[in-house]
């Protein structure tokens, strides 16, 4: 008899525990308010967050009143239609897809019903209206933006860990994607199509989770592609070998799932490089190496296509908008693989029948090779896609202040304009770009050539344009001997530094694996500087 009280006592004492818990538990957590362009949004059901999966679900008396969009509900088949100005997007209770336009979706989390309201995912809802969402962790807020205002509710740190002022949602936080250099796809996942798609699947959940919003993936490495072309052959590091067809679109796959999770998908194309080696063994027969010899240079054992010739340049224009015309990208981007820094280029044929510069300048001639090349290709872009956004990453350092007064007070041994050929104030004066992307992959201490000046000078160069500056950062030298890499607050002190500058738009990272791989537990820093 004692016995069974004790466990009656003792099961009374438990179930105390836990609903006091429970009780604590819902006191802490703030409810959801909604704001859109600043002003709040009434909700008679509290919004909500769907555990694990992390989406957001309110009352659709939201999207109605809240977002001006007209909504119809089936009982019978529990399907939610939306509807504001051309965008139409229905839902169905239970199915795990939704159709945005006619296009088929996969989703997270589609409609609930709760305490008699029928509940939609805001975020999905909202941005396929064409509505930026902004979640702030710390206040338990949802900021939507139409753009008619400025956003009154910036994100702020989350706390404990701030290191600096959060950047704004809308500023770029990019991580290039190589698909040569380890990135992706890994050596074992050669010819393996689901491996493949997992591993793109797996890095974009990491580089999301880090605070990432856009990825610069490299789809032309090497006169090559990642996607079905009519011009240049298949990368070789899809199958092993160069113009295997890999059996699926590992481009509109990437895309794809890009999107789905709401980030950015950039096309980055290295435009002149043909080849690693000087070899043309084992390349395609469609490889522009053996299609036009004639169009190659052969510099210190690597192919490079001739910028001076127009036909090759134009090659190369064909080729990069066959992926502007045929998929949804949100923007074309270049590296700085140019002329070739420091080797001898032959080009003797081509300065010859090409000149009409008239000139005997021939690093002169060479940088009008480029620049028409940028021109062009920027031009040919936005007469087809206007909002595809355009823009160069170029080797930090444009000149020294030694050889010319108006540049940054480095001392590098390599720079953009006598090295490379890349005339990039000229890109940036004419506006033939819409971002710059410096390379400014060196420390605040390393003296030949220091961060902040360098940043200072870009900032200075992009000043009254209309050229936005994303900044090039290199967590690939976290650890390594060079001054200033042993500890990953290095990135945190640029990241603020760059606050300093309103032209400063946003950054992008070399490379991918170096984030995901978390060299000296930079992606706990990433996240406390991002308010995550």
């Amino acid at each position: 008899m004692k016995l069974r009280k004790g466990l009656i006592l003792l099961l009374i004492f438990v179930l105390g525990l836990q609903t006091s818990g429970l009780t604590a538990q819902a006191a802490s957590q703030k409810e959801i308010v909604i704001y859109l362009d600043g002003q709040r949004l009434e909700s008679d059901v509290s919004p909500y967050i769907l555990p694990k999966l992390n989406v957001t679900m309110v009352p659709l008396r939201v999207i109605s009143e809240g977002l001006g969009a007209s909504v119809l509900w089936s009982q019978a088949t529990r399907t939610v239609t939306i509807k504001k100005s051309d965008s139409v997007i229905t839902m169905t209770s239970g199915r795990q897809q939704a159709t945005v336009d006619s296009t088929v979706v996969e989703l997270d989390a589609s409609v609930e019903l709760k305490q008699g309201r029928v509940m939609v995912p805001i975020r999905f809802v909202s941005e396929n209206l064409g509505i930026q969402v902004t979640w702030n962790q710390s206040e338990q807020t949802i900021n939507l933006t139409t753009g008619n205002t400025p956003n009154p509710n910036p994100v702020t740190p989350a706390e404990p860990g701030g290191t600096g002022t959060t950047p704004n949602t809308d500023e770029m936080r990019g991580a290039w994607i190589s698909t040569v250099n380890g990135d992706w796809p890994s050596s074992s996942a050669k010819g393996n199509v689901e491996k493949q798609k997992l591993e793109f699947i797996q890095q974009l959940d990491t580089l999301k989770d880090m605070g990432i919003n856009a990825v610069f993936v490299q789809v032309r490495a090497n006169g090559d592609a990642i996607y079905p072309s009519g011009l240049v052959p298949w990368n070789s590091v899809l199958t092993g070998t160069q113009g295997k067809d890999p059996g699926y679109d590992p481009l509109a796959f990437m895309i794809e799932e890009a999107h789905k999770r709401g980030l950015e998908f950039h096309a980055w194309f290295n435009p002149f490089r043909a080849t690693n080696s000087a070899t043309t063994t084992g390349l395609a027969a469609n490889h522009v190496s053996k299609l036009h010899p004639d169009w190659i240079v052969n510099a210190s054992g690597k192919l490079y296509i001739n910028p001076g010739i127009p036909e090759a340049r134009q090659h190369i224009i064909d080729s990069i908008m066959e992926v502007v015309n045929q998929y949804d990208v949100d923007g074309v981007h270049l590296d700085d693989y140019f002329y070739p820094s420091n080797v001898t280029f032959n080009d003797d044929a081509a300065f010859k029948a090409y000149n009409t510069l008239n000139t005997s300048d021939r690093a002169e001639w060479r940088r009008d090779n480029i620049n028409q090349f940028v021109k062009q290709l920027g031009e040919s872009i936005h007469k087809v896609k206007a909002g595809v956004e355009y823009g160069i990453s170029p080797f930090g350092v444009w000149r020294n202040k030694s050889v010319d007064m108006t540049g940054s007070d480095t001392k590098a041994g390599v720079t953009a304009y006598d090295s490379m050929n890349a005339d990039v104030r000229t890109w940036i004066k004419q506006e033939w770009i819409d971002y710059v992307a410096p390379q400014v992959y060196w420390s605040m201490t390393l003296s030949a050539a220091r961060y902040d000046k360098v940043v200072d000078w870009w900032a200075n160069e992009v000043a009254n344009t209309d050229v936005k500056l994303y900044i090039g950062h290199s967590p690939y030298k976290l650890g390594t001997p060079e001054i200033g890499w042993q500890t990953s607050q290095e990135i945190i002190d640029q990241l603020i530094y760059n606050e300093k500058y309103d032209t400063v738009k946003g950054d992008i990272f070399f490379s991918s694996q170096y984030l995901t791989k978390n060299p000296l537990g930079l992606i706990a820093k990433l996240k406390a500087y991002y308010g995550l």
